[in-house]
C-alpha cells in the first residue's frame, strides 16, 4: 500500500475540492455528473481526488441545497496511486467542509467508464 494511501485510511478533515468548489458545484455534480471532488487538506499542499461517485452507498437526504444546510455523505471509488480506493466522506454544506478517509478494496471494485 502507497505511504499517502496509508495516511489517508484514518479519517481526516476534507472539504469540496475540484476546479470550482461551491454549493452548486457540488449539487451538479451529485446529481448531474456522478464525479465529485474531496481534498484531504492536511497533506502537503492538500489532495484533491476526484471520485466516481457510488449513488447506492452515498446518501443526500439530509441535505437542504436550497438554503445551503445540512449533510450528504459520499462515497465512491478511484486509483490513487495504484491503490485501488473507496473514499467515504460527511460533507456539511453550510461550510463545504467535513471528515473522511480512505479503504482499500478489491480492483474489480473500482468502476472504469
Amino acid at each position: 500500500m502507497d505511504e499517502l494511501t496509508q495516511r489517508l485510511s484514518t479519517d481526516q478533515p476534507v472539504v469540496v475540492g475540484g476546479p470550482n468548489p461551491s454549493l452548486e458545484e457540488f449539487r451538479t455534480r451529485l446529481d448531474e455528473i456522478g464525479t465529485v471532488f474531496i481534498k484531504f487538506t492536511e497533506t502537503r499542499g492538500g489532495t484533491d481526488l476526484g471520485i466516481q461517485l457510488d449513488r447506492s452507498a452515498s446518501d443526500t437526504s439530509g441535505a437542504d441545497f436550497d438554503q445551503g444546510s445540512g449533510s450528504v455523505h459520499v462515497e465512491g471509488t478511484l486509483i490513487l496511486n495504484d491503490d485501488p480506493v473507496r473514499c467515504i466522506a460527511d460533507i456539511d454544506l453550510t461550510t463545504l467542509k467535513g471528515t473522511g478517509r480512505l479503504k482499500v478494496v478489491e480492483e474489480a471494485e473500482v468502476l472504469v467508464d
